[in-house]
C-alpha cells in the first residue's frame, strides 16, 4: 500500500547548517528505500513566501498569496512510499529527518484506477 507522509515544521526550525544535513540525510533514506523497494517519491517544498493558493466558490476562483493555513508548523516537504501496512510506515516515518524537529504525518493513498503513470 502507498503512503503519503507529509512533514511539517516551523520553517526557522532548523538553522542552514541543520537544513543541509537534513536534505542529505533525507537523501540517503530515499536511496535506502529506493534499496528496499519502497521509494516512490520525495521531495521538500520551497518557503510557505511561494505559496499560492487557489479555491473556487460560487465558480468564482479566488487565488491569495501563501499557504492554505496559518499555523506554526508548516507543511514543508513529503515522501510516498510503499509499505505493507501502517506499522512499516510508521516505522519508516521515524527515520524521517526533520521528525525530530517537527511532525510527519502519516496517510494512506487512494489509488485510482485510470490514472496516468509516470
Amino acid at each position: 500500500m502507498k503512503y503519503m507522509m507529509l512533514i511539517y515544521m516551523a520553517e526557522n526550525a532548523m538553522n542552514p547548517t541543520e537544513r543541509e544535513q537534513c536534505y542529505a540525510d533525507s537523501t540517503q533514506l530515499c536511496h535506502d528505500l529506493q534499496a528496499k523497494g519502497q521509494f516512490v517519491a520525495a521531495s521538500p517544498l520551497q518557503p510557505i513566501a511561494t505559496a499560492t493558493s487557489v479555491r473556487i466558490r460560487e465558480g468564482k476562483r479566488m487565488v491569495t498569496d501563501g499557504p492554505f493555513a496559518e499555523t506554526r508548523e508548516q507543511l514543508g516537504g513529503f515522501y510516498i512510499i510503499d509499505a505493507k501496512d501502517l506499522d512499516e510506515a510508521i516505522s519508516i516515518a521515524a527515520k524521517v529527518p526533520p521528525a525530530k524537529k517537527g511532525t510527519v504525518e502519516i496517510r494512506p493513498v487512494i489509488e485510482l484506477a485510470g490514472l496516468p503513470s509516470g
